[in-house]
């Protein structure tokens, strides 16, 4: 039923899995954006990807959260959700490693999106999301990641992966710049890599970024953008392992502050022909929280599908 609360945990944890990256602080949105209310009866965003990923058919939520959400996050989805559905929660946190991976000394916060998903290994056994709780997809998104998840299939030593692709204009926003993954894809709409930009705005009708030289450098048209919404099999946690291993026995950058990205841990396997991505469209549209004033916009459009009928005015109850 359109709108309707979704068959919460129906089927146990045979269907897919989807792991929520929500331990980020939020520096230029000024707080824990996670929590921001951007629904009429005062839904976060997460309380839409939650709806979205059970009506999809997903049958296992891993939520990532830090120290600094972790209270609020629990607080929040017990308060609305109930026992209608199991969280599986898990705290990132600088020593949240699997224990075959030496601890690194002076180094005082975690280590990105790579480790927040390889923390989740022995938590997630079948194929599975990665999206992150500030995000906004749309229902279609899930839906479509939930259909690919399903027939995903490892072979030959190589993972099958997948990664949702969203128009790149339509990621940005009005209030200042931004860092974006733009996708490289062949004709077969498999990912070539990702390359990171930051910087990333529009200046007189035209995209592109700044570089670290300051000069202004166009992106072409009809491009696409990684929101952090992949889909993965049980063996990326391998080779995810092989590759933080990699990374930290690197030299490049201040070691306090490097982070181990997921896009860049997958742009390696896709250089070792460790594993294919292919990039799955989407009619709907990005929404999310950078900047405080982001969400205005956020709230106008739930509101837009709330009176469309796509979600009800109070999601939960």
């Amino acid at each position: 039923m359109v709108g309707g609360p979704p068959p919460a945990g129906a089927g146990g944890k045979t269907g897919p899995a989807i792991i929520i990256l929500a331990a980020g602080i939020g520096r230029r949105y000024g707080g824990l954006k996670q929590i921001a209310p951007v629904g009429p009866s005062g839904e976060i965003i997460l309380d839409y990807s939650v709806f979205d990923a059970l009506a999809a058919g997903f049958n296992q939520i891993v939520l990532v959260v830090s120290q600094e959400s972790e209270g609020a996050l629990r607080s929040r989805m017990a308060a609305h959700l109930g026992n209608a559905f199991q969280i599986d929660y898990v705290a990132q946190d600088l020593m949240s490693l699997p224990a075959v991976i030496p601890r690194s000394a002076g180094r005082r916060k975690p280590w990105g999106t790579g480790q927040a998903v390889l923390i989740c290994q022995g938590r997630v056994r079948t194929p599975f999301a990665v999206i992150n709780a500030d995000d906004f997809y749309g229902r279609g998104s899930f839906v479509t990641l939930a259909t690919r998840l399903r027939t995903a299939r490892d072979a030959g030593g190589v993972l099958d992966l997948c990664l949702v692709g969203f128009p790149l204009e339509k990621t940005l926003t009005e209030h200042g710049k931004v860092s974006r993954g733009v996708c490289v894809v062949d004709r077969q709409g498999y990912l070539v890599e990702v390359r990171e930009r930051s910087g990333v705005e529009t200046r007189s009708g035209e995209v592109g970024f700044v570089d670290e030289a300051g000069g202004w450098n166009p992106i072409p048209p009809g491009g696409l953008a990684s929101m952090n919404m992949w889909g993965f099999t049980p063996g990326i946690f391998l080779e995810l392992e092989a590759n933080f291993r990699k990374f930290l026995q690197g030299s490049e950058g201040d070691p306090g502050e490097r982070e181990f990205y997921l896009p860049e841990a997958v742009n390696a396997m896709l250089a070792r022909r460790k594993a294919t991505v292919q990039v799955l469209s989407t009619h709907e549209s990005w929404d999310g929280l950078t900047y405080p004033a982001d969400t205005h916009r956020c709230r106008d459009r739930i509101l837009a599908l709330v009176e469309a009928g796509v979600y009800p005015r109070r999601l939960w109850g």
